[in-house]
């Protein structure tokens, strides 16, 4: 089978380009017919790896609700062994539980926390997200007639393949 290149190519051969006129309305018919059937199978491969990609989607989100189930379960029996040891350290052939220090910081009331922090100077306990686009609100801007130094609405032409 012929490429939609090499078709389109014999298509324009089957034309008298300086006259417009059709040189060969039979073979010219045939090629159409091929590259609509071209066409059609690459947008049918289109459609299956869109369908295989949700089954993936699919099995994935499947996969991260078992694996979360499992880390809560995990989880609980640590907490429940914790209890159970109550810091005591247990050995056998096939495990080993013992228990380490540690320190952790616990803030009661953040947003408290945050306003001594700033009211104090000191920033140095404050970590700032560096700001991203909220181009939802630069696109309403720009449909309202402002004009946004860097910013311009586009309009593009999205294929729809069902």
């Amino acid at each position: 089978m012929a490429t939609l290149y090499e078709i389109n190519k014999s298509i324009l051969d089957c034309i008298d380009t300086e006259t417009g006129e059709i040189i060969d309305f039979e073979k010219l018919s045939e090629l159409q017919i091929e590259r609509s059937e071209k066409i059609e199978k690459v947008a049918l491969w289109y459609k299956n790896l869109i369908s295989d990609a949700e089954a993936y989607k699919k099995e994935k989100d499947t996969f991260a609700e078992r694996e979360k189930s499992a880390k809560n379960k995990a989880e609980s029996l640590k907490k429940w062994l914790a209890f159970a040891l109550d810091g005591e350290k247990m050995t056998t052939d096939r495990v080993a539980i013992s228990f380490r220090r540690s320190e952790a910081v616990e803030v009661e009331d953040e947003a408290a926390f945050i306003d001594f922090a700033q009211k104090s100077g000191r920033d140095d306990l404050l970590t700032y997200k560096t700001p991203t686009l909220n181009k939802t609100e630069i696109k309403k801007a720009l449909k309202a007639g402002e004009n946004i130094i860097g910013a311009e609405l586009k309009e593009k032409q999205n294929i729809s393949i069902k």
